[in-house]
């Protein structure tokens, strides 16, 4: 097999970074509070330079989140951020706001960017629009079914990159609603990830919806976690090989030891050894590794697509 795979993995400090580019990862996704959304941490400006520097002397890549939606008061700040990822010489961004751009193309930044604009890119069409505005990549939406997937993949002009493992975001709204519920019960109570808040389903009590608030508004997450690695073989087949790992509920070493997984699937996979038995005891390692209280599954993938409403 020709085909080379490239791997994206979140990092939530220095460390761990430095474990995940001595694994093989191909590119580490970070990047600052004011700009990216949904990250495992939100690094400084000296960071992120340092940890530009880092992946580069490792052979590997830095792709940083310029994904939050840009109001007014975030793009009139914006290019001096841009001028800043573009001065350290970070390899592509991931942006979903037209008005970012439109400023990357109108002042002729040498910043490749990857099109996500999340729940929201579901087909070729869409996909190879972007491409046609300078984009080249797009964060496929999780909400995808593996029939949607496989008629999109002979289309694409440009890669999709497809979630293989981690939470996957559902909803966001700007509005702070678990604020607004804490000033409706009259309680001051923590919002952030590390609270670890979940809606239920009032029927369902095993559904486990993430929850958090920052300042980019409330972000709620899927019951279950992404671990696709049991597919893998198949995106292969279909030409989708840039794989993303979100470690945002995933922290430390627990998260390195299942990239690594996926870095091993990889290795079989690019030599044509990866068997079934191999992948499921892959699958079951990362079963093991994964947070007890979080559950895992596939998404969307399976399920036929005129039932999605």
């Amino acid at each position: 097999m020709t085909k080379k795979i490239k791997i994206t993995a979140t990092a939530e400090n220095l460390v761990q970074a430095k474990a995940l580019l001595d694994l093989g990862i191909d590119s580490l996704y970070i990047g600052e509070s004011d700009y990216g959304l949904r990250l495992p941490h939100a690094f400084t400006w000296d960071e992120i330079r340092e940890l530009t520097e880092l992946a580069h002397d490792a052979g590997a890549q830095v792709t940083v989140a310029v994904n939050a939606i840009m109001h007014p008061e975030k793009m009139a700040t914006i290019k001096s951020y841009l001028d800043f990822l573009q001065e350290i010489k970070v390899d592509q961004i991931a942006v979903g706001d037209t008005g970012v751009i439109f400023v990357l193309n109108r002042d002729k930044y040498q910043l490749p960017y990857i099109y996500d604009a999340s729940t929201m890119v579901t087909s070729s069409r869409q996909v190879n629009f972007w491409g046609q505005q300078g984009a080249i990549g797009a964060v496929l939406s999780r909400e995808l079914p593996k029939e949607e997937l496989i008629k999109m993949a002979s289309n694409l002009n440009i890669f999709g990159e497809i979630l293989v493992y981690g939470a996957t975001i559902i909803h966001q709204s700007k509005r702070p609603l678990l604020e607004n519920y804490y000033n409706f019960i009259k309680t001051d109570e923590e919002k952030s990830k590390e609270r670890n808040l979940f809606l239920s389903e009032p029927k369902d009590e095993a559904t486990h919806y993430s929850i958090y608030e920052d300042s980019h508004g409330t972000h709620i997450f899927a019951s279950d976690d992404v671990d696709m690695m049991s597919e893998l073989a198949t995106f292969s087949d279909l030409n989708y090989t840039h794989w993303k790992l979100d470690g945002i509920y995933t922290p430390g070493d627990t998260f390195v030891k299942i990239a690594e997984c996926f870095v091993q699937a990889r290795k079989l996979l690019e030599e044509s050894e990866l068997t079934p038995i191999q992948a499921f005891a892959l699958d079951e390692e990362i079963r093991r590794l994964h947070p007890t209280g979080r559950t895992l599954g596939h998404g969307f993938y399976d399920l036929d697509p005129d039932d999605i409403q």
